[in-house]
């Protein structure tokens, strides 16, 4: 295989984790017979941030070393900040392709989209134009909860699929119409097989968790149930009723049904 083509690509990747997750350093490991990789994520864990741009303060960029020994750029704000940087400040030139993740924990479903800190930073480059890639695992119920983004997962498969599509993205750039695709890998693979997949409707069912502080003044924690009412042919039942993995094809154009909006205004 001649991989000269691909030597002078440059590839920015970036998270919702933290520059200290293992996530990242699997990314790297799947395009590195790809092109230059760049490593350019937020400082801290900002998972659930989605696409929060800092404009109220200043934002600090640093250079680190990473568990692997190279070197990242460590941003304090947010993953749509770290692309922003990582685009217009860091580099010379727009990159040949953008990956966030690999995030840990799935993301799929319409409802969480503009909540992922990790598909935020995803669509802040697609809108420069650049081709886009989010991608995610699912872990499994015995994986425990990790601090900045480091966990023990086994990424080898993952690593696998992502070098699959990261290598059809730079050879013949995203299918017609979509500004960026949405992969999740499943914790427990059956095949090696890609099914492209509709958005389940949500991924959590979200609640609320009222305490009261020590001096009696309420606090509240905000999390979610996973639901399980996935429909066949959505992200959501391939990867946790088929744990095959998944491609959603996505659009910024949120502009819809035109035609029906003009009739309902009009209508008396």
């Amino acid at each position: 295989m001649n991989l000269n083509r691909y030597m002078k690509k440059n590839i920015l990747i970036t998270n919702d984790d933290g520059i200290s997750s293992s996530g990242l350093l699997a990314v790297n490991e799947a395009v590195k017979d790809l092109g230059k990789a760049i490593i350019v994520a937020p400082s801290k864990q900002r998972s659930g941030i989605g696409h929060a741009i800092t404009f109220m303060e200043p934002v600090r960029i640093d250079k680190v070393k990473l568990i692997n020994g190279d070197i990242g750029y460590s941003i304090s704000g947010t993953p749509s900040d770290s692309v922003l940087l990582g685009v217009y400040e860091i580099l010379d030139e727009k990159p040949d392709l953008v990956i966030s993740g690999i995030n840990i924990g799935y993301n799929i479903g319409k409802a969480e989209l503009t909540t992922s800190g990790t598909l935020g930073a995803a669509i802040e480059t697609a809108s420069y134009g650049i081709p886009t890639i989010a991608v995610s695992q699912s872990v499994d119920d015995s994986y425990k909860y990790y601090e900045n983004g480091y966990g023990d997962v086994d990424f080898s498969f993952a690593i696998k699929i992502l070098n699959k599509i990261a290598k059809k993205v730079l050879k013949s750039g995203l299918p017609e119409g979509v500004d960026l695709l949405n992969l999740n890998i499943p914790s427990n693979p059956r095949t090696e097989d890609i099914k492209i997949a509709k958005l389940t409707p949500r991924m959590y069912s979200p609640y609320v968790t009222s305490k009261l502080d020590p001096r009696g003044k309420p606090y509240y924690w905000i999390d979610g149930n996973p639901i399980e009412n996935d429909e066949e042919g959505t992200d959501g039942y391939y990867i946790k009723k088929e744990q095959v993995s998944t491609l959603t094809p996505l659009t910024l154009d949120f502009a819809k049904n035109f035609k029906s909006t003009e009739e309902w205004l009009n209508k008396k």
